[in-house]
């Protein structure tokens, strides 16, 4: 794999581990562009479908849904220090990033089949931009982000499961 700029000094992309999102694993982040379905809204990523998330006000999230990941990020940023942030942020961060990464694997065939294909790797937003909690920096950090990415891959692992035994069980069956 080829990493460029400081990512070369933390990524771990081995059998066992996906450190750092970028990549053959770029897929897994927030800043793939890929259709996400949120609060009534149709958002080209999971980032800006997150940073929309800031405020309740309608009017504002619209502007979220045309925007690059990285414009998104900015704009989500700067609602923090207005009067269109909601006060409850902190309490529904983590399941906002929840709801909109499991959407994200649900409406996209194509990235859920190359999240199963991770197998039981553990991933993690190995950074150097100090993101302790959605991921790790310097060995510090929740890793939020990867533990949401493993749960889904969890579910999506199971769920199939249970559709391929409903599947061989209604081929079996004979009236």
């Amino acid at each position: 794999m080829i990493v460029f700029g400081k990512e070369r000094d933390y990524v771990v992309h081995d059998d066992k581990n996906i450190k750092g999102l970028f990549g053959d694993y770029r897929f897994l982040s927030n800043f793939e562009e890929c259709s996400v379905y949120f609060d009534g809204l149709l958002y080209n990523s999971t980032e800006a479908a997150y940073q929309s998330a800031k405020t309740l006000n309608m009017t504002k999230r619209k502007e979220f849904t045309s925007m690059r990941p990285n414009i998104s990020m900015k704009a989500g940023r700067a609602i923090e220090s207005t009067d269109f942030f909601r006060d409850d942020w902190k309490e529904v961060k983590y399941d906002i990033m929840s709801s909109v990464i499991f959407d994200k694997f649900y409406r996209n065939m194509e990235l859920r089949q190359k999240l199963l294909s991770t197998g039981n790797k553990y991933i993690e937003e190995t950074n150097h931009w100090s993101d302790v909690y959605w991921g790790v920096c310097n060995g510090k950090g929740k890793s939020n982000l990867g533990k949401i990415l493993m749960g889904v891959r969890d579910y999506w692992k199971l769920n199939e499961k249970i559709i391929d035994n409903q599947y061989k069980i209604s081929l079996n069956f004979e009236d």
